[in-house]
């Protein structure tokens, strides 16, 4: 039985050495990674992504390097302004290995080496700048730091895609001075704003009462051209109506003394009608009473003469008038 047992035994250690061969020489690098290999501890070559087969003993990974873009974010540094201001100022760098070889064996702790070059070429940067230029040139900072630290940091085989500066603190009492010229300046604005505000409110209320002078007088100047035009208009119509009065008067005189020379009349006629309108007249308030001479021979002249004296007003007198020559 002892015969049967040690063989298999031995086929499973066999079996057992065979398969940790297969894993120590097989290796299958994935996506975004890369193997460093070295050749009894000298650089052999970079193991892309795919299946690759190590010597055993003579083959090692020096190095498993990630591809993918990194993120490390560096504790706050003390930096100096040129106006002797200091202030704490953290930053994140985005960076990408791009050779792992370099990256390998170019500098020892890739990552101190990165957070002290960081800080020394802040430090340079913030140092030509003032308080003001520095909290308002964060772009201007974020790109002269990168295009520094991806130089620097070319020969260890990593590229620098962004720098961000991530909190910029000055001290408390420059904050605290900051918050009251931020106050301030907030108050200045709000005070234009309220300026200009009463300003453009009293420019309308002006512009409106201007519109409304111009209207108003122009309604009063429409309003006397129409009583002009009224007044004419009456004017012109009593003009025209004593024109037709007077035409009418005229015309109907013109008439009467047409209908007087067709009728003709008698010369006793014409005395007979003086010696009434002579009486009319007597029976008035006239006070003189004048008959021509031609009505003197007259048989009715007592009885003419008569009626004047019993009239209401005893003072009446009759004159007599020298016939017309």
């Amino acid at each position: 039985m002892l015969e049967h047992i040690v063989p298999t035994i031995i086929f499973i250690a066999i079996a057992l050495i065979i398969v940790s061969l297969l894993f120590n020489i097989v290796k299958v690098v994935p996506q975004s990674r890369a193997y460093v290999i070295e050749w009894l501890g000298a650089f052999r070559v970079v193991w892309g992504v795919g299946v690759h087969f190590k010597v055993p003993v003579f083959e090692r990974i020096a190095k498993n390097v990630s591809l993918k873009e990194q993120v490390v974010d560096f504790a706050p540094q003390p930096v100096i302004t040129k106006d002797n201001v200091t202030m704490q100022i953290d930053t994140v760098i985005y960076f990408q290995i791009t050779d792992p070889k370099l990256y390998t064996y170019g500098v020892e702790n890739p990552m101190s080496a990165i957070e002290n070059l960081t800080a020394t070429t802040l430090r340079n940067i913030i140092g030509d700048l003032e308080l003001d230029q520095t909290l308002t040139s964060r772009d201007h900072i974020n790109t002269k730091m990168r295009a520094l630290l991806d130089e620097a940091t070319d020969p260890w085989g990593i590229k620098v895609n962004r720098v961000e500066l991530k909190n910029i603190m000055p001290p408390r009492d420059i904050q605290e001075s900051m918050e009251k010229q931020m106050r301030a300046e907030r108050e200045r604005r709000e005070a234009i704003l309220q300026a200009e505000g009463q300003k453009q409110s009293q420019i309308l209320v002006a512009e409106g009462e201007k519109q409304s002078a111009i209207l108003r007088a122009d309604a009063a100047k429409q309003a006397a051209i129409l009583q002009a035009e009224g007044d004419k208009q009456a004017k012109i119509l009593a003009a025209e109506a004593e024109a037709q009065a007077i035409l009418q008067v005229q015309q109907a005189t013109a008439d009467a003394i047409r209908m007087i020379n067709e009728a003709a009349p008698t010369e006793g006629v014409i005395k007979i009608k003086a010696l009434e309108a002579f009486e009319a007249a007597a029976n008035g308030k006239a006070t003189k009473i004048i008959i021509p001479s031609e009505i003197q021979g007259l048989a009715g002249l007592a009885a003419a003469a008569k009626t004047v004296f019993d009239t209401e007003d005893p003072k009446a007198t009759i004159t007599k008038t020298v016939p017309k020559q």
